[in-house]
């Protein structure tokens, strides 16, 4: 018997009792008494992409006369409602789950089919008018894609164009700063400050676009394939009228995939898109890295750069500022990475035609796509902005740079060029002095060979070779 706060729900399985105030049945329960493990619930993007197929779904199969339209039209109605987080605490169920996600499907045709029937004032079938023409095992690699792309063009993209013009801002007003370059954190040859940050530009340009090209095929979705990617049960108009109403929903263009076989069976889309966020992960690693360094001091370390000071950087040394945004970035970074492990090996679920760890690829690919945009934007807006160039202390350095007798290598060969640093070096001295002494080369001509800002575009035209 049902208590005050149950009400008796009925499946293929038989009865049972729900909280009397959710909106999800029978199967939906199962699946929370079952899935314990303590993962949390699926993502609010994968949730919105449920309820937004759902909603394309009800009006393709209105199009296709499979659904009058009082009924097809209150199934919309409700799914967007879903997919604008109206119902977020209607779905309960643990990313841990049967590895189809067919709880999470089942979870959103219960929910749309409640609400709908209010609306309606007459029941709605979770299965029957719901799922019409659908399968879990085309609905949830649907959304993956949905979500992913979705978060892409929303987020991540546009905080990746805000990095790019940050970077690009601070080349062009670095572009006549020269510093000392490293090579195995050793002092090398010069370079300017700005095309130090054109690498960290060029980096992320090339990220964006890796990720942007793996978009294109996100846009590819395995709706129609139902069960086994024969589309059984599935009108064969409704995955191109799926995905028109798709695109018109989210002014997103998608298309069904090629091979409905493939579209269930194997996720090498998702591990491709993973695959380059962990790329983009090693770039931000890699800028992090570079900041702190610059950073690090300000009377021990590189001391090159300033970071902004944005909060104490200990409980006990008074007056101590760390490099708190690379250190968050880089963490997110290492997070993205692990992430796209677990990805990998899930991706490797394929049995048959079936892989069984879509949940887990759903919610890795979510986070991670929204972290990267999120640890993007900090970079730039919390770091990159900021940061200013320490320009006596740089300026220091580079004038006692031994390794500028690279430069004297076409006029007095490599060994007496070596000789010159290292005697420079062990003097402390510059290297222009000790090459007055130890050549018969004019001041004018070691000058100009030396010169550290004209060392940063040598070697284009042949000008540096001894005449």
């Amino acid at each position: 018997m049902p208590s005050p706060k149950t009400r008796i729900e009925r499946d293929s399985m038989g009865e049972l009792a729900v909280p009397a105030e959710a909106r999800w049945g029978a199967q939906t329960q199962r699946a929370v008494e079952n899935f314990r493990l303590g993962g949390g619930a699926m993502p609010r993007e994968f949730i919105a992409a449920l309820g937004l197929i759902k909603q394309a779904a009800a009006f393709a199969n209105q199009s296709l006369g499979l659904l009058p339209p009082p009924l097809a039209i209150a199934i919309a109605a409700a799914a967007a409602e879903v997919a604008a987080g109206q119902h977020d605490q209607q779905f309960p169920v643990d990313i841990f789950q049967t590895g189809s996600g067919t709880s999470s499907n089942m979870n959103a045709n219960e929910v749309v089919a409640n609400l709908a029937a209010e609306r309606l004032g007459s029941p709605v079938h979770p299965n029957d008018h719901v799922n019409l023409g659908q399968s879990s095992n085309d609905v949830v690699p649907t959304a993956i894609h949905v979500s992913v792309l979705l978060l892409w063009q929303r987020e991540l993209q546009p905080a990746l164009q805000v990095l790019v013009a940050s970077l690009a801002r601070r080349e062009a007003e670095l572009a006549s700063v020269t510093k000392t370059g490293r090579t195995h954190l050793m002092d090398a040859m010069p370079l300017t400050f700005g095309q130090e940050v054109s690498a960290w530009r060029a980096q992320v340009v090339l990220a964006e676009a890796r990720l942007s090209d793996a978009a294109a095929r996100l846009a590819q979705l395995a709706q129609g394939g139902t069960a086994v990617g024969t589309g059984i049960n599935c009108h064969v108009e409704f995955p191109l009228r799926f995905c028109a109403e798709l695109s018109r929903l989210t002014s997103v263009r998608f298309g069904p995939a090629s091979n409905y076989f493939a579209a269930l069976s194997s996720q090498a889309t998702a591990l491709e898109w993973s695959a380059q966020l962990r790329g983009l992960a090693v770039e931000l690693l890699k800028i992090c890295n570079d900041l702190r360094w610059m950073n690090s001091g300000p009377l021990a370390g590189l001391a090159e750069i300033a970071l902004p000071a944005l909060q104490q950087g200990s409980s006990i040394m008074p007056g101590k500022v760390n490099p708190v945004i690379p250190e968050a970035v880089a963490m997110a970074a290492a997070q993205i990475i692990g992430w796209d492990s677990a990805v990998t090996i899930a991706a490797q679920s394929g049995n048959f035609q079936l892989n069984v760890m879509l949940p887990l690829i759903a919610n890795n690919l979510i986070c991670a796509t929204r972290l990267s945009a999120a640890g993007v934007r900090s970079l730039a807006v919390q770091a990159i902005d900021g940061f200013n160039v320490r320009g006596a202390e740089v300026a220091a350095r580079l004038a006692r740079n031994p390794v500028l007798a690279t430069a004297l290598n076409p006029l007095v060969g490599y060994d007496q060029a070596a000789r010159i640093a290292k005697r420079a070096f062990a003097e402390g001295r510059t290297v222009l002095e000790i090459a007055i002494e130890e050549t018969d080369l004019g001041r004018d001509v070691l000058q100009r060979a030396l010169d550290p800002s004209r060392l940063t575009q040598s070697g284009r035209d042949g000008s540096d070779q001894p005449q």
